[in-house]
């Protein structure tokens, strides 16, 4: 299937591609091109949902100065198996945010590489997860700064809980030779809720020219942060709404960097499942 934003259309809503999958017995496999034309301004949603065994391919164009959001949301059943790779490429002066939210799901796993198809491009990587019992979810980034003058952000957090909980996240970043002036760095963090969960988290820089605005890295994985806890106790808050509290706002600031006013509703009530499940784990 394809989805193109003509040359300087600006759009009111976002563009909702919805797949629902009906079983998980027989697999079966999807192409998705997405292409925003020049000048053009949009937000593009890739929903999944469903029992599937599902792999696929996602290309995305941003021409030169047009302005896409693509978000892809796994909120799949929980037998499915989601494998898929998606490729940005960025034009001249365009700006791209490009944001992974995976809740459902046995096995997700995402691949997502971008480069620039010219100097001046701003690309905003984002991702988002809640890993139960038993589920693996994967996400796996490569960033290649090849063209002088351009900008990359990538910002991943999940949330784990239940024995056998399982995530992965490596994002490599690779600025050539010739990508003077760039600018680049890249954030995972995880926060693990339960014993029995594990969480990965890899980042890697490659770095070919000294001629560069800036270029850093970080990961961190652990539990609650007890000063935030015992902030909120110390002013009366019980323990299971102070921790409630604190996986909110984990995921609050970037759950509004979506600029994505349809999804904030949907994503909230999505952690709210998935806290309710953490205390059916407790009870």
């Amino acid at each position: 299937s394809a989805v193109t934003v003509p040359r300087e259309v600006v759009t009111k809503r976002p563009t909702v591609v919805r797949l629902r999958g009906l079983s998980a017995e027989k697999a079966a496999a999807g192409h998705v091109v997405v292409t925003a034309e020049a000048f053009s301004r949009a937000v593009v949603v890739l929903e999944y949902e469903g029992s599937a065994a599902f792999a696929e391919n996602v290309e995305v164009v941003v021409e030169d100065g047009a302005h896409l959001t693509l978000v892809s949301l796994q909120d799949w059943a929980g037998d499915a198996v989601h494998l898929s790779h998606h490729h940005v490429r960025v034009g001249r002066d365009a700006t791209v945010r490009h944001a992974v939210i995976t809740f459902g799901g046995d096995v997700v796993r995402v691949g997502t590489s971008l480069d620039y198809s010219g100097s001046g491009g701003d690309a905003e990587l984002l991702g988002m997860y809640f890993v139960d019992a038993g589920q693996h979810v994967e996400n796996r980034l490569f960033v290649d700064h090849n063209t002088p003058h351009a900008f990359s952000s990538v910002e991943y957090k999940g949330a784990l809980q239940g024995t056998g909980a399982d995530a992965v996240w490596v994002g490599d970043v690779l600025i050539r030779p010739e990508a003077l002036g760039i600018k680049t760095f890249e954030l995972n963090r995880n926060l693990v809720l339960t014993d029995g969960a594990r969480a990965d988290s890899i980042p890697n820089l490659e770095i070919e020219t000294g001629e560069i605005l800036g270029a850093g890295h970080a990961s961190a994985t652990g539990r609650f942060d007890d000063e935030q806890l015992f902030y909120l106790q110390t002013r009366g808050i019980p323990d299971d709404q102070a921790r409630r509290l604190v996986v909110r706002g984990f995921f609050a600031s970037l759950i509004n960097k979506l600029g994505v006013p349809e999804l904030v509703g949907r994503l909230g009530a999505a952690v709210e499942r998935e806290l309710a499940v953490s205390e059916a784990h407790k009870s």
